[in-house]
């Protein structure tokens, strides 16, 4: 008779290296596809920002200097880090303005010097690209389900440049022989009077068109997408290197582009200081306003992914003003790089310490999610795949960080279904209960984490989960996150609210006015379901069940997949479990029926 206990330990093993075989067998999402740039460009930022880290701790200079050179430290820099994105599936304008902004959020200068040798962060990421200048108008705001482009903020700005509302000089008014050089541009006219009113004007205008566009096509409005717009816009047509009157700044250090972002910051409602998750690094507001606007003006014609991108990126400030890829929610992981870019930061500010920084990253992490181990395995696995296209210490530190929370993931699951299925339960059984698990455990930290931000008591359940819930169709039936249905209760304080048919049903009526009396538990409520919508991101759940009940011959790895996918009420969203679950389960029946002969037997 076999010894239980080895041969429990042979079926687990043999389950845990067939999961960990091939990365893209735990999830549903297309991270292959990622790697090629199809989709997101999260791969592009985890190889700039290996680039830039391995460059700064070897000693890079990263500063843009105002200096008599054709070329500087920094610019070989962004050309290697160029090169890393388009490798790894970013077009030119994409990994150009990927890593200006990367760049910039490291600590380069968005702008130096006038009016030789004058570099800006933008143009010089656009020209080591190689690629044409587009225009702020045609720039596409990343997507929010619909999206719009810069054009609000430019048409708004020189409407009200013809109506005589931007400055307060007409130009027909200027004595000639003055309006196109320095007794203009720098002297009283310009900089105390004329550019100190475009800006304010423009950023204030341009900010509040984009506002009021996204309203228009069904956009909650975004308020950082419309400041960093109306920034560049404005930009776009002043002198963008002007210095300040005195009183609004130091001289050498405040240029209109400050006054633009700093007004642009102000009309969107945008806190006063940014500040970097794990390492605590602030960044005034005002001056990352402005820098991303001078970047978006000269960089080129970025997609509507290379922005989406870039708006992921903003998501490593604790203010949650951009993305989500750092939020609580757990995102699609076409949608993770947020932490690239914070692992950056932390391994700069701990001097390339690793560890030091996967202990502090992981400790962050871990209780700023709703479901932590979720958000660690999603990393781990982008990390897995971005690591492919571009190796450096900001992969490894984030596989350091996140493959312990992964390693356990898995063993937890193989134990549990082995222990389960020797009482004699299915696979069904097993992954329906794993999947309760998971709901559980979004509930309890999205209470906490709710219950902090709102200042009292907050308390989420889901009370059903389902597909087709206005529908028809194979599809729609099989896979609940097309079409899904949902019962909610929120409670917050000493307000509830029960909803039924949360999505198809509640939603709706809100946004059209006629249910305001329960908007508040609405904005409570969705972030959750949004996840549990998402949940394909990581199907553990699913092939580690499969790859038990295959190593352990209860069912063949067909079977064993096919009931799994049966048994899941949240993982299974979407299409994409079964294949994998079956090649986990087939291989973990391959790696228990093998016997070779071994030196150490």
């Amino acid at each position: 008779m076999k010894n239980e206990g080895t041969e429990k330990c042979k079926i687990i093993s043999a389950a845990q290296l067939a999961a960990v075989s091939d990365v893209v067998d735990l999830t549903c999402d297309r991270i292959e596809a990622l790697a090629g740039g199809h989709g997101m460009l999260n791969m592009a930022v985890h190889s700039i920002a290996n680039v830039v880290t391995q460059e700064i701790l070897n000693g890079g200079n990263i500063n843009v200097k105002f200096a008599n050179l054709k070329t500087q430290p920094v610019d070989d820099i962004m050309k290697k880090a160029i090169d890393a994105a388009k490798k790894s599936g970013a077009d030119g304008a994409n990994a150009a303005l990927l890593t200006a902004v990367t760049m910039l959020i490291a600590g380069s200068q968005a702008q130096v010097g006038i009016p030789a040798g004058n570099r800006k962060l933008g143009a010089t990421a656009r020209m080591l690209a190689g690629v044409d200048r587009g225009g702020v108008a045609i720039i596409p705001t990343a997507k929010m389900n619909s999206k719009v482009s810069g054009f609000p903020a430019v048409q708004a700005i020189y409407q009200a440049m013809m109506e005589g509302r931007l400055s307060p000089i007409d130009g027909r008014q200027v004595p000639k022989n003055v309006g196109g050089g320095t007794l203009f541009g720098h002297s009283t006219l310009g900089e105390d009077i004329v550019w100190p009113a475009m800006a304010v004007n423009g950023a204030r205008i341009g900010t509040q068109a984009m506002m009021d566009a996204m309203a228009g096509a069904s956009i909650l409005p975004h308020p950082f997408t419309a400041a960093i717009f109306g920034a560049a816009a404005i930009l776009e047509i002043i002198h963008a290197d002007a210095e300040v009157p005195e009183g609004m700044g130091t001289y050498g250090r405040t240029s209109t582009a400050y006054l633009v972002g700093k007004t642009a910051a102000e009309t969107a409602g945008l806190p006063a200081k940014l500040t970097m998750h794990v390492t605590g690094e602030e960044y005034d507001t005002a001056r990352f306003v402005g820098d991303i606007g001078l970047i978006l003006k000269d960089v080129g014609a970025p997609s509507v992914i290379g922005m989406k991108t870039c708006d992921e990126i903003y998501s490593c400030f604790k203010e949650n003003i951009a993305g989500s890829s750092a939020g609580p929610s757990n995102t699609p992981l076409g949608h993770i790089c947020a932490y690239a870019i914070i692992a950056m930061k932390t391994l700069i500010a701990k001097e390339g310490d690793k560890a030091a920084a996967a202990e502090a990253m992981a400790k962050n992490r871990m209780v700023t999610s709703f479901d932590p181990e979720t958000a660690m395995v999603s990393i781990n696995t982008v990390v897995r795949k971005a690591k492919e296209l571009s190796n450096g210490p900001v992969t490894d530190t984030l596989i350091m960080m996140s493959e312990p929370i992964r390693a356990n993931a898995i063993y937890t699951r193989a134990r549990f279904a082995y222990d389960k299925l020797q009482e004699g339960k299915t696979v069904t059984e097993i992954v329906r209960e794993l999947d309760d698990k998971r709901l559980q455990t979004i509930e309890t930290h999205a209470a906490k984490i709710l219950s902090t931000m709102m200042g009292m008591p907050v308390e989420i359940k889901v009370n059903k989960t389902g597909p087709a819930a206005r529908r028809t169709g194979k599809l729609i039936e099989k896979y609940w996150s097309f079409d899904p249905y949902v019962d909610i209760t929120v409670k917050a304080g000493e307000k509830t609210a029960i909803m039924e048919g949360f999505v198809h049903d509640v939603i709706p009526k809100v946004a059209l006015g006629e249910r305001q009396d329960i908007a508040w538990a609405v904005s409570l409520g969705a972030p959750v379901v949004a996840q549990l919508t998402l949940a394909g991101n990581n199907i553990l759940n699913v092939v580690m069940p499969a790859a038990v009940a295959a190593a352990m011959g209860k069912n063949t790895p067909k079977e064993a997949a096919e009931l799994a996918v049966q048994g899941s009420h949240i993982t299974v969203g979407i299409p994409g479990a079964k294949e994998p679950a079956e090649r986990i389960a087939q291989l973990a029946k391959q790696i228990m029926n093998t016997r070779v002969e071994s030196n150490i037997e």
